[in-house]
């Protein structure tokens, strides 16, 4: 089992102590090796956000100089923002990964599926993500949520159990006393990994400052064509946007979060560095979820329904 170093907190003189963003990588290398030390058919999810883009990098230094021995999952909402797909295959192919697609629209395409009256894909996700992880007998999932982003999110452990249905029971949730995880489960069970769990959005982004990783360019501030919609900035496209009566505007904007272009708004912004870009999350009162996703916004409980249902 790997050690995980403990924090004796910043600006102390001890040569062992960890700085901050470095006791956070420690543990996210140490989840990641446990679970290949404990599964047979661990995936990541991969979708070519920050967050998954960070797990990626961690996962790359937690078995350097081998290859990563896990493959990639996105489930491709068909809605996707271009740049965030020719990122999420740019890095398929430099680090020589095995990349598993869950297409929403397939699933429209032959009649399982039927589209949303307001264009958004996100809540059909949840029946390509789990008969994937069926069909490919996936007994690991890992995913890049974090506990600040959203309520329902806080309740999760680093190892959260779903049954032979995908379904998440918050009753199960098993205790992580000394970083120790518990990673049985019975056939067609399968357990969602959380690497970043202990992580807030700030940490993620001194982060991928420090390790100087490169992210799709929609995370820094750009012009775009975007319209106003129920308070965001979203941008146009097939899914249904703009209406008759909304204006279409070209305006200095940022990304905080990528998802389906339906429901994921953009924030008014001039942040074109990581150290603007840091800044401006330092000073927020608001989590990048809750600024900025409509489909978090349907109702007081959305994120844990979904998640009941098999969603991450």
């Amino acid at each position: 089992m790997t050690t995980v170093a403990t924090v004796t907190g910043e600006g102390t003189d001890s040569p062992y102590a960890l700085s901050h963003l470095d006791a956070l990588e420690s543990e996210a290398v140490h989840i990641f090796r446990e679970v290949a030390g404990e599964f047979e058919r661990p995936v990541i999810l991969f979708s070519g956000g920050k967050d998954s883009i960070v797990m990626l990098h961690l996962a790359l230094k937690a078995f350097a100089p081998a290859p990563v021995p896990f493959s990639l999952l996105h489930v491709d909402t068909g809605h996707n923002f271009p740049e965030v797909i020719e990122y999420r295959d740019r890095a398929v192919a430099e680090h020589g990964l095995r990349l598993h697609v869950a297409s929403v629209q397939d699933y429209i395409d032959r009649g399982v599926l039927r589209e949303r009256p307001d264009g958004t894909r996100n809540p059909l996700q949840t029946v390509p993500l789990t008969e994937k992880i069926q069909s490919e007998r996936f007994d690991a999932v890992f995913g890049g949520g974090r506990r600040d982003e959203e309520k329902a999110r806080a309740k999760e452990r680093v190892f959260s159990l779903r049954d032979e249905f995908s379904q998440w029971d918050p009753r199960r949730q098993r205790p992580e006393l000394w970083q120790l995880y518990n990673g049985r489960h019975a056939p067609g069970e399968h357990v969602r990994v959380f690497p970043l769990s202990n992580w807030t959005e700030l940490d993620v982004w001194q982060y991928i400052a420090r390790e100087q990783i490169v992210l799709p360019q929609i995370y820094f501030a750009h012009e775009r064509e975007v319209f106003q919609r129920a308070g965001m900035w979203l941008t146009a496209g097939e899914w249904g946007g703009p209406k008759a009566d909304e204006r279409v505007e070209k305006r200095l904007i940022r990304y905080r979060t990528v998802g389906d272009m339906s429901c994921t708004g953009a924030v008014d912004s001039d942040a074109t560095t990581l150290d603007a870009v840091i800044a401006e999350i330092a000073a927020s009162r608001l989590t990048e979820r809750g600024a900025t996703r409509a489909d978090d916004k349907m109702s007081e409980a959305a994120m844990e329904d979904r998640k009941r249902e098999g969603y991450f």
